[in-house]
């Protein structure tokens, strides 16, 4: 269940709550006249379950009420009330599988920012990662994985495609295309660095890494595993119940085929740096096609719930 608080002008306030009163998926109305300062207005607060809620939204939206007032959303973490639990049955459908489209919409849309901090995980990710690959040691790619910060921009990038959202697309495009060269300029630095202090050196790149030589090797399973990876991150994204790791696991895919290409291009070995550059644009390409394929049919499923 979402909260919903609204600035509301007073010409279009009992407009606001015809609407909202004959809505079966809206409960908890509070009407506070007046109340609102900044912009002027009425507030209204209501709860709404998720399953009605993009239709809720968008009167709102269609009433002009983000130009001229305010609508505030929050999720609700529990609610102990008879008349939620009507409203969720009247509405069809499950909550979990609800797809709020606005919060998605800015939920994805602050993840685009081509800010110090991205750039700052991206480097030390793809670090950590060139330092897997050349231990040959799968922790510190987990470890990677774990720091890397680029599904946010692949899945902005997915909604702003599916919505369409042209300012998402190009947000998104810029962080991702800025954010792993800039990773990978870092780490071959870094490489260099820790090769002239003596803590590494070429013959660990070169040498048998069973454990990780999967990176910069693409097969045909590379595109399977990288679609499956781009469902799972966005299903976790748009699920109300699932866990936040599971979009972070994208990263596995993408994040060590750079720190590799990296390595690599550091060391002048050139068939292994155009493997794992190939690895991570299949890997990049599937999961947003697997992303933007999963949007689609959930929008779909919709437009058809409405």
């Amino acid at each position: 269940m979402l909260h919903v608080r609204v600035i509301a002008p007073p010409e279009v306030t009992d407009q606001v709550l015809a609407a909202l009163t004959t809505d079966d998926a809206v409960t908890h109305l509070v009407l506070l006249p007046d109340a609102a300062r900044s912009p002027r207005g009425d507030v209204i607060e209501f709860d709404v379950v998720r399953e009605g809620a993009s239709q809720v939204l968008d009167r709102l939206r269609d009433q002009g009420l983000d130009d001229d007032g305010a609508i505030v959303v929050e999720r609700v973490d529990a609610t102990l009330s008879k008349s939620a639990e009507r409203a969720a049955r009247r509405v069809p459908g499950l909550g979990v599988d609800a797809v709020v489209w606005h919060e998605l919409e800015q939920q994805t849309g602050e993840e685009t920012a081509l800010s110090a901090s991205f750039l700052a995980f991206m480097t030390i990710a793809t670090i950590i990662a060139a330092l897997g690959v050349l231990l040959d040691q799968p922790i510190l790619i987990v470890g990677s994985m774990v720091v890397g910060p680029e599904f946010g921009p692949l899945a902005a990038l997915c909604v702003g495609l599916v919505l369409p959202k042209a300012f998402l697309v190009r947000r998104s495009l810029l962080a991702l295309v800025v954010g792993f060269p800039f990773g990978m300029v870092v780490t071959v630095l870094a490489v260099w660095g820790l090769t002239a202090a003596g803590l590494i050196d070429k013959s660990m790149l070169l040498a048998d890494r069973p454990l990780t030589d999967f990176i910069w090797r693409p097969d045909a399973l590379s595109w399977v595993i990288g679609f499956l990876g781009g469902v799972a991150g966005i299903l976790s994204l748009t699920s109300a119940k699932a866990g936040t790791l599971v979009g972070v696991l994208i990263s596995v895919t993408t994040v060590p085929a750079a720190a590799n290409a990296a390595v690599a291009l550091a060391y002048g070995v050139r068939s292994e740096a155009l493997g794992s550059a190939l690895q991570l644009v299949i890997n990049l390409a599937a999961i947003v096609v697997a992303g933007v394929l999963t949007l689609l049919v959930q929008r779909l499923a919709w437009h058809r719930g409405r």
